[in-house]
This record gives structure tokens, sequence and C-alpha cells, in this order.
């Protein structure tokens, strides 16, 4: 090679990521297996007997092993299904579809409070060790305290590659400290990409405006105030983080005084943290400001308003005022107010390795979507679980993959990532489940068929599967906001226990 010749550069790749599964026979779980190995010892009791009983047995046995073994192609089984389209069936003869509020409605006092899992929810402001105001929300049935942190991230443009690489680094190993939080249950980072209104812009340019300055730069900033709002967009991104109440070895149970003086206590090392992530200046946010927020997502038609109200010192809105007036769910989406969502939940992350630009299309603003909500989910193993996980993944993937005589590509590939997982994790890497829901927010029903065209047009590129979270559009648009929902921690069948039907 000639002397000052470039050295092409690799582009670094990500991936590796995997969906645990328990041991068992072909595509059956590891209950169905059981249940498959209980009932051919039933059948085999009753050829004693008589072979019509034997068959007839092995008959109720084939009935009740198909609906556990019959899935789609998001992996839900169809007991999965009809126990889903039974409980919306329960919930619209109950009337839990409806919700109404305000001086009219069914709540407490008139108030406007937030719907569904979020509806004990409370909000409440205190201060973090520099005396800087934080909200803290709280919700009483879990017993979980949620802070929310507003971040100025930095754009990619115009960013080389070798920057891009080390704020993905520092925020992988961000999310790899939170499993040493202590008390975190869990963490949501949340992308808004909504309509910019120009109120901000008209507020700063009149507030800077000079009275004595030339006409001709005047005529050129009206210009700029007429022109620019159109078409543009406005993003947001909040980091909301999760933790427990819950009493632990040497602590007792504590309460909101004592959760907010712990919490107060590790905001600025979380921030500071955040730094070299790319997330820019991140601060917590006020009551105020996370009202304000939730207001606008249940209500986008009062987001100019909320604007010009904060220029002019603020809106004055409280928790009991950030929810609907109204909201009506069905099984494909969710009436709020002025607006229609619906949200769809990724069911598979993308195979193989990808590049850390992978979500920026998801991301982006879109035409087609008035409004568009992306939020990443995350729930940290303690290193104790996570050495456990990956080596029963490991030792479940070899079973899987000696199940058959002659093996599948697909399961020595998963026999590797195992390998590779277990052997990261023993090297000091963190493990952390993770999910990703997306919603799409349109001022119309003739827009939601656009709308929903465009997600999938944008999922394709990001090599993501999603599913549309059918009978549960309101749970899945609350998961969606930036309140620190833990969604897998207030259902009310545990996930061991699904995971493994």
């Amino acid at each position: 090679m000639a002397a000052g010749e470039a050295t092409p550069r690799q582009q670094r790749t990500y991936g590796n990521w995997r969906r645990p599964e328990r041991a068992g026979i072909g595509r059956l779980s590891l209950g169905a297996t059981l249940l498959l190995l209980g009932g051919l010892i039933v059948v085999l009791l009753g050829m004693l007997i008589s072979v019509l009983l034997a068959l007839a047995l092995a008959l109720v046995l084939a009935v009740v092993l198909a609906p556990l073994a019959i899935r789609d192609r998001h992996g839900r089984s169809l007991l999965t299904r009809l126990v889903a389209r039974l409980a919306w069936r329960r919930q619209v003869s109950s009337g839990a579809y409806l919700y109404r509020s305000g001086p009219l409605g069914r709540t407490d006092h008139g108030t406007c409070r937030l719907p569904g899992v979020a509806a004990s929810s409370t909000l409440t402001e205190h201060q973090d060790a520099y005396g800087l105001p934080f909200a803290m929300l709280a919700y009483p049935h879990s017993n979980h305290y949620v802070v929310v942190l507003s971040c100025d991230t930095d754009g990619a443009g115009l960013v080389d590659q070798d920057q891009v690489d080390i704020w993905v680094a520092h925020w992988g190993a961000w999310l790899r400290d939170l499993a040493t939080e202590p008390g975190l249950v869990g963490a949501t980072v949340t992308v808004e990409a909504a309509p910019d209104s120009g109120v901000r812009l008209h507020r700063e340019v009149r507030s800077n405006t000079a009275s004595g300055a030339p006409a001709l730069a005047k005529e050129m900033l009206e210009e700029v105030l007429a022109d620019y709002p159109a078409g543009s967009a406005q993003i947001t991104t909040r980091i909301a983080l999760t933790y427990s109440g819950a009493a632990r070895a040497g602590h007792e149970r504590r309460g909101p005084e004592e959760m907010a003086v712990q919490l107060g206590n590790r905001l600025p090392g979380l921030v500071g943290g955040l730094a070299m992530t790319g997330a820019g200046a991140a601060r917590a946010m006020t009551a105020a400001q996370l009202a304000e927020a939730v207001r606008i997502a249940y209500d986008p038609a009062v987001a100019t308003l909320v604007e010009e109200a904060q220029g002019q010192g603020g809106s004055g809105l409280t928790w009991d005022q950030a929810g609907p007036i109204s909201t009506q769910e069905t099984w494909e989406h969710y009436r709020h107010d002025t607006a229609l969502s619906t949200t769809w939940v990724m069911s598979e992350a993308p195979r193989g390795e990808v590049l850390s630009s992978v979500l920026t299309g998801l991301l982006a603003p879109s035409e087609d979507v008035a409004r568009k909500r992306v939020t990443l989910a995350y729930r940290p193993h303690d290193p104790a679980a996570a050495a456990r996980l990956v080596e029963r993944d490991r030792k479940d993937a070899l079973f899987r993959a000696g199940e058959s005589r002659i093996g599948r590509a697909r399961d020595d590939a998963s026999v590797l990532a195992a390998k590779q997982t277990a052997e990261e994790e023993a090297r000091g890497a963190g493990v952390t489940r993770f999910a990703l829901y997306v919603t799409a927010t349109v001022a119309a029903p003739a827009h939601l068929p656009r709308a929903e065209a465009a997600i999938d047009n944008l999922s394709a590129p990001a090599r993501i599967a999603l599913r549309r979270m059918s009978g549960s559009q309101a749970s899945a648009f609350a998961a969606c906001l930036p309140i620190g929902l833990v969604i897998p921690l207030h259902l009310t069948i545990p996930t061991a226990f699904k995971d493994n039907l």
C-alpha cells in the first residue's frame, strides 16, 4: 500500500440479542411439554382398561394441546389469543372500554385523572441534592416511584461515525450500570416527533429583536416566522426511571418521603452519566412540565395553547388535569379527546447484526403521522440473575439443537449466540430485557390507514417485527408515555407463567 493511502474503516455493527426460551419438545413450551408427558402417562394407563378409553383420552389430550402448539408469526399461541379475545369481550360488556372524566364525568371531584393502569398515580415535586426541582410520580398499587429526565439530544447529522460509536458505547455502559441501581425496576426512553407550532420561534425572535433594527432585517425575520414553522417538526426525548419502594434485605418498605430523598440524592449522578451518551443536556422534569407533556399526549389540540401559556409564566396544569376528558377503546384503536391512536409492540428484534442507525427512520418525523411516539423499555437484570439466565439459556439452546438427528441452521446459530452471550456476561457485560412500543396519533379516522401504512413502511428498514396491541390499546398507549409504567409488573397473570405456556 502506498504511503498516505487511507485504510478503509470497518463500520461497527451490533446484535446478538436473544429471547430466552424454556426447553421443550418441538415447538411446545415447558408447560405444554409437561402436560404432554402427563397426558401420555394417563393414556397408557387407560389402555390397561380399554383401547377405546385410551383413544378418547388421546383425543382429549390433542384438543387440549392444540391451542398451546399452534402459534402465529409473532409467537403467540392460540390459547393466548383466545384469552385476549375473551378478556376484551368481558371489558366491553362491563363498559370498561369507555372513560369519562371532568365536571360531568365519573371521576372524583370532577378531575381529569389518567385512565386505566395509571389512574391511581400521584405527582409531587421535590428538590435533588443540588437544590433543583424534580417531579416524582408514584403508583401506590405497585409501590413504584418514577422520575423523568428531559434530554436535548445531539443529532447525528454531520457527526463522525467514530463519535456515534462512542455515544453508543457510553449508552450501553449507562444501561449496564442501571443493574446496580438500588431498587430500580425499569427505564424507558421516549422519543416523540410532533408538528412544531412555531410558538417558541415567535417568542424567541420577538424577545431578541432590537427596536432600532433595519427594516430589511425585520422583513426577513417576519418572512422566517411565517414560513419556517410550516412542515417543521419538534422532537423531544424523555427518560423515565422507575424504582420500587418494596422492602429489601436490611431495608424496610419505603414511603414517598423516603423515596424522594433517595431519588434526589441519586439524580445528579444519573444525569451526569448521560453526558457522553449523546443525550445532550439532561435535566429532571418538574411537576408542571410532566403534567403538560401528558396532557398534550392525550389531547394534541391543546399543544399550541400550552406553549403560549409557557411563555406567559406557565400553564398551571396539575396532575388532576393532565388526563383526557373522554376516551373510547376499540379492538385496534384508541380514541382520546380530539385524536385517535394506534399502538404496536415489537414482537421480534432484528435478526443478525445492524448498524447504529437502524432506528433512525422509525424515530424520524413522518408526514403521514401527525404525532409519533417511540418508546424503548428496559428492565436490567442484576448480576446474579443475569448469570443464571444466560447459563440456563445456553443449556436450553443445546437441548433444542440436540433434539433432531439432523440439526437445523437456526438451532446451530442459536447455540453459538447463547454461548457468546454467556461468555460476554462472564467478562462483565450486562443483560437487559428490552421492548419497543410505537404509537401513531392522527386527528381524524380518515387519516388512520395512511398512518398505519407509514408505520409498516418504517419498521421494515429497521428490521423489526411489530404487532398491533389488539384488545389492549389503552394500556399500550399509557405504556408509550414517559410516565415509567413497567407493564409486565402490572399484569394479572405473571409473566413467568405466561412464558411457560
